[in-house]
């Protein structure tokens, strides 16, 4: 375990390979913590890369500093990430991000594309984290428990069953894997951050207008809230089962993206992609780097 302060945070964070290896941020969501990308970071040291994953601001060992406003939303987990690669002396990299990660990794594309190399976001399309964004009725029923989060008995509820509570939004996420009770258990750890319950309610709320931001991101949420075409290569994976973003919010968003674009549907996969289907994470990523390699990006490492 490693930790750095930046501004806002004592930043937790998991890191492996060569010092000077290319950097691959990879980020993870809710509810889940950076153990999530184990197989994943195996696989980039292997290639001589440099994984660098996080703990996001509410989860396991990461604190927010004392000063630092309790905000969940998307703009400040995006800024962490830049936060932490200051504090490494990190200029560019490559960013990988899942549920939470992946917004903040469309954030990150949007208001310093000048950082990231490669986008490979799982289990969340883009413009999906937009007050404004229009569902239909089975994305509004699997979104069940952000409406509930805006009440208070929801915010007792993850409160008080928190483990429990997580518990069964990765079954019901990801009704066909048999995840074992102590990939849970190591995972719900992290839940017991003293600032979790906030950070999780506010993320919601505030993104979908039912609480205020902080006042320092407006110009962020503003940009957000355009949801400006990306212009970084970008993958997006989704699991065919996922059931809390639908599969079906990737239809028709070819026209956001101006740089390299692709997404691939996972089969027999829910939400949580890099633990289930680990093999086709690693290979989508590794794909995301050759091209960059061998020119396809328009630009080399």
């Amino acid at each position: 375990m490693n930790n750095v302060r930046t501004d806002a945070l004592d930043c937790a964070f998991l890191a492996a390979g060569p010092p000077d290896g290319i950097p691959v941020f990879l980020v993870h969501g809710f509810p889940d913590d950076a153990t999530t990308w184990a197989r994943v970071i195996d696989a980039l040291v292997a290639a001589g890369y440099r994984a660098i994953a996080p703990f996001v601001r509410g989860f396991g060992p990461t604190r927010l500093l004392p000063h630092a406003v309790r905000t969940g939303e998307i703009a400040a987990v995006a800024y962490d990430v830049l936060a932490l690669a200051d504090a490494l002396g990190i200029d560019r990299f490559h960013y990988v991000g899942h549920d939470w990660g992946a917004r903040a990794g469309y954030v990150l594309a949007s208001i310093a594309p000048e950082r990231v190399r490669t986008l490979t976001a799982l289990a969340v399309a883009y413009g999906t984290n937009v007050a404004a964004q229009r569902l239909d009725v089975a994305q509004l029923r699997a979104y069940w428990y952000q409406w509930y989060f805006a009440t208070p008995r929801g915010v007792q509820a993850l409160a008080s069953e928190r483990a429990s509570f997580c518990r069964d939004l990765w079954r019901t996420w990801s009704p066909g894997w048999a995840f074992s009770d102590a990939e849970y258990d190591a995972t719900a750890a992290s839940f017991e951050n003293p600032d979790f319950v906030e950070i999780a309610v506010h993320s919601y709320r505030q993104r979908w207008d039912f609480s205020e931001g902080d006042p320092a991101l407006a110009d962020a949420r503003a940009l957000i809230a355009r949801v400006p075409p990306i212009g970084r290569p970008t993958t997006v994976l989704m699991g065919a089962d996922d059931g809390a973003t639908l599969r079906a919010s990737l239809e028709g968003t070819d026209h956001l993206f101006t740089g390299r674009y692709a997404t691939h549907i996972v089969p027999n996969c829910g939400h949580f992609v890099q633990r289930e289907a680990p093999d086709a994470v690693i290979g989508a990523i590794f794909a995301q780097l050759a091209n960059e390699t061998d020119g396809t990006a328009g630009e080399t490492p």
